[in-house]
């Protein structure tokens, strides 16, 4: 899953990108309200979370109420030094989802982070599953009919991407957007790299039940087919 952090104090934002991706997440950051709108508006994340009080030609309020004016309902975690309730009804009216005063502690602001990953399909929680394959993406535990699969961070994050979206068709470069972050060194066949690793982990095992499907010429999909 794909985050974009647009905060102004350098220290911070390094915490956040470096916790995130130790949780497995790809994460983007921006530093000033104008590149990080940019960001918002032109690539898609899966969470966003955007500091009130930014450098720029307006604050991260005025991002969020751009954003939903556009139609763009990724959920967004607002930071904020401000902790009165006027302020945090202020934000939330902006459009927000979530909003954590600063100073936090970098566990609760991952529970928020997967809290509001949650929302979009409340069904889902914490565990995936998709026929007899599951996954914790609390505490990253990955099986199938029983069976202990080990992955790579990415593999995992992949695996997830597509398993929070089952039965869904999904081409190369959705699949890039969501699991890689902007400046990774992404080649033309990385993405078929990846699912033939994971189809030898998750469904080459377990012979004459695959997962992992092609629909040449559109993408990938994760589905039990009955």
């Amino acid at each position: 899953m794909r985050i974009l952090v647009i905060e102004d104090e350098h220290k911070i934002a390094g915490a956040i990108k470096k916790g995130l991706e130790q949780e497995k997440y790809a994460v983007d950051v921006e530093y000033d309200a104008d590149n990080g709108y940019g960001a918002a508006l032109n690539e898609p994340y899966d969470v966003m979370i955007i500091d009130r009080m930014l450098p720029g030609s307006m604050e991260g309020l005025d991002i969020v109420k751009k954003l939903r004016e556009k139609k763009i309902h990724t959920p967004v975690l607002l930071l904020t030094a401000k902790d009165q309730i006027r302020d945090r009804v202020t934000g939330l009216n902006a459009g927000a989802d979530d909003y954590l005063i600063k100073p936090f502690s970098f566990e609760e602001l991952l529970a928020r982070v997967r809290a509001l990953l949650r929302r979009p399909s409340e069904t889902k929680g914490n565990v995936l599953k998709v026929g007899d394959l599951t996954l914790d993406t609390t505490n990253y535990n990955i099986s199938r009919a029983g069976k202990t699969i080990a992955l790579s961070s990415k593999e995992f994050a992949l695996l997830e991407y597509l398993m929070r979206n089952a039965g869904q068709v999904h081409s190369k470069d959705n699949i890039i957007a969501h699991v890689w972050n902007f400046d990774a060194d992404i080649l033309p066949n990385t993405v078929e790299v990846y699912i033939g690793y994971l189809r030898n982990k998750i469904d080459k095992p377990f012979k004459g039940r695959p997962l992992l499907h092609t629909l040449r010429g559109f993408g990938y999909k994760i589905e039990a087919k009955k």
